[in-house]
């Protein structure tokens, strides 16, 4: 048998995402919210902060659930060591996985897992999309959605004028404010038969308190919250055109995926800037976001501003920093230190985040597009190198952290632009011929948490006052 730390030579390919890959629903690795929440009740059951709604035999239940999960991640790397040892780094990638039914959350509706449907999940997502049909089924759409609203009860000083989309957690309307007239986002969650003990679910207690008190150009407004029968609550949010992943989508001029371009130099550096602002001001308030992805940032309609959205898995951040769920934030933009199994930690996840999304605005294609937790985690060893204790000091000590894990060499961040195939962004140029932009890059997806960029830094970096 080939010894793993012999395998320092294998290269990813860089044709490695295919078009059936790039149309998955960016989130079906992304936890269920009731996963998601039972991790957090677990371990704020450690500082002795039980939850209201759950009794002892539950939690139980949890903590069951999490040491099988556990097990069954571990389990899971060893048969992709055996897998790498057999075919080396350059073999057969492991399968996709089943997708898993994603949370609506924010102004955002989840995406169903057939690809007929994207443009209309798409458009459930934000909460926000124009939700019209052009063919001919377009007025018994219209019909069915008006049959559907007919049967829901009246909503105090707003008015449903049609569905946008519907998802796992939720339906999301387009709707007028009769005082003002004003164009808005409607979104109905249900919660009755998800919490049959009683009680809105804590995840959508944590999002409206948190964006009540997140007044910033660059976050999403939350206008109101309305109850207009029991069971079920309706969040009221400003109506914005597009997500950012639709927005890259328009600019493209092929439906092939080697074709695909990144966006123009100066509408990168625009967002980028705006994604930095935004973030900062929920850092400064230690609100971290914990799921940014470009479905999740919204776009205006003349392409100018950009707001942060979906804060379903947002959360304060104490001092000190957790113990926190480990399972949050989309696959593909999943910091290492997440996929290890580490509890505590802060901003630094939202910055790896962030620098995902940068290399993908420059490109048009995801940095590292993995298809389950393993190999999410192979994908960046092989563009950023295996990480040792020299660079990454505390990586030896996260829970899923594995010595035999194939040791593969550091590569210039560069190689990082070219493995994600695509072309330069319109208009020539891009990341690729700005050393600013590639050194923004490599500082905000250093391996060592404490060693990357926080945003108040990365908006005084010179890849933001250069030409």
């Amino acid at each position: 048998m080939q010894n793993l730390n012999n395998l320092t030579n294998g290269r990813p390919d860089d044709n490695d995402v295919d078009p059936v890959l790039y149309n998955m629903p960016a989130d079906d690795e992304l936890v269920s919210e009731a996963d998601s929440e039972a991790s957090d009740d677990d371990e704020d059951d450690n500082e002795g902060q039980q939850h209201p709604n759950h009794d002892d035999s539950v939690m139980e239940d949890a903590q069951g659930n999490n040491r099988v999960q556990n097990a069954s991640m571990q389990q899971q790397q060893q048969q992709n060591l055996n897998h790498v040892n057999q075919t080396g780094p350059g073999g057969q990638q492991p399968q996709r996985e089943a997708a898993q039914a994603p949370p609506v959350q924010g102004v955002t509706a989840a995406q169903d897992a057939a690809p007929q449907h994207r443009e209309t999940q798409t458009q459930a997502r934000l909460g926000l999309g124009q939700g019209n049909n052009n063919g001919g089924g377009a007025q018994q759409g219209n019909n069915d959605n008006r049959a559907e609203m007919d049967g829901e009860p009246p909503l105090d000083g707003y008015e449903r004028t049609n569905r946008i989309g519907q998802g796992a957690y939720g339906i999301v309307y387009r709707g007028i404010q009769r005082s003002t007239g004003t164009t808005v986002a409607i979104k109905r969650i249900p919660f009755a038969e998800a919490t049959p003990e009683g009680g809105v679910p804590c995840n959508v207690i944590r999002e409206i308190s948190l964006l009540r008190e997140l007044d910033h150009p660059n976050v999403v407004r939350l206008l109101d919250v309305n109850q207009a029968q029991p069971g079920e609550l309706y969040l009221v949010f400003e109506f914005v055109a597009h997500d950012l992943k639709t927005f890259m989508d328009q600019h493209q001029t092929s439906t092939e995926v080697n074709e695909r371009v990144g966006l123009q130099p100066h509408v990168v550096k625009n967002f980028m800037r705006q994604i930095l602002e935004g973030v900062g001001f929920c850092h400064t308030y230690r609100v971290l976001h914990r799921d940014l992805k470009p479905h999740n940032l919204l776009i205006s309609s003349d392409g100018q501003q950009l707001k942060l959205a979906d804060f379903g898995l947002a959360r304060l951040s104490g001092l000190p920093n957790g113990p926190y769920t480990y399972e949050v934030v989309t696959l593909w933009y999943r910091a290492p230190e997440l996929l290890l199994g580490a509890n505590r930690y802060s901003t630094s996840v939202d910055m790896w985040s962030i620098g995902c999304i940068f290399a993908e605005m420059s490109t048009g294609l995801p940095l590292f597009p993995g298809r389950s937790d393993i190999d999410q985690l192979f994908k960046i060893f092989q563009r950023r190198g295996t990480p040792t204790a020299d660079i990454w000091p505390n990586c030896t000590r996260l829970p899923y952290f594995n010595a035999e894990f194939p040791q593969w060499r550091p590569r210039p961040v560069g190689d990082l632009i070219s493995c994600s195939g695509g072309r330069r962004g319109n208009g020539g140029g891009g990341m690729a011929d700005s050393p600013q932009a590639l050194d923004l890059l490599e500082q905000t997806l250093q391996y060592d948490p404490e060693r990357r960029l926080v945003c108040m830094t990365a908006l005084q970096h010179p890849y933001f006052f250069g030409q």
